[in-house]
């Protein structure tokens, strides 16, 4: 995996003042981050989670999704800790990119679910690749992780590459009208565990 670090700041955020870690890839263009607080190179597990962009869900605030939700909850995990790290990584609509994601919401306001909806237009379900977080955990020093996420697929990637989930942790949030089958579709056909 050719993603590399690139520079590091200071981001003060609501929930505290974290450090910022710039990555970029030369073969996508595509630039990650990792957000850390506190000393994440000691060697002790890591309060961790792998959030893939969501423009629509992080910064447009839409009520489709639960990944705004989940963004907040993650960095006021790591805030109340006092330790830990977010990887945000450039991978739109589960891979599919934001126009895409478009045309997915179109078919989805038509009555497909997420999945039905990627496969409509070609995709497969879900063309995350985590293997992009190999050389940003391993240039934070991190080797052992609490992971927040609802999504196997997600421990079980980190494994593969080498590094210990030791715990994973239910990220919940609040259900509302609009996303309700969206929810339903991530644990029905996509294995998420909701709890």
């Amino acid at each position: 995996m050719s993603v590399r670090y690139v520079e590091s700041c200071r981001l003060p955020t609501q929930w505290g003042v974290f450090d910022m870690h710039g990555f970029e890839d030369p073969e996508t263009g595509k630039e990650h981050v990792a957000l850390t607080l506190g000393d994440v190179a000691n060697g002790e597990p890591v309060l961790a989670r792998l959030h893939s962009e969501c423009l629509t869900g992080d910064g447009l605030f839409s009520l489709r999704c639960d990944c705004g939700e989940q963004l907040h909850a993650a960095l006021m995990a790591i805030a109340t800790e006092g330790r830990g790290a977010l990887l945000y990584l450039r991978q739109e609509g589960r891979g599919i990119g934001l126009i895409n994601k478009i045309k997915a919401y179109r078919l989805q306001d038509d009555g497909a679910d997420t999945v039905e909806a990627n496969e409509a237009l070609g995709f497969g379900a879900d063309l995350r690749d985590y293997s992009i977080c190999r050389p940003m955990l391993e240039h934070l020093g991190i080797e052992r992780l609490r992971l927040m996420t609802n999504n196997p697929r997600k421990v079980q990637a980190l494994e593969e590459l080498g590094f210990a989930v030791l715990e994973r942790l239910p990220l919940e949030t609040p259900h509302n009208p609009h996303n309700q089958k969206y929810l339903a579709t991530k644990a029905g056909k996509l294995g998420h565990l909701m709890g």
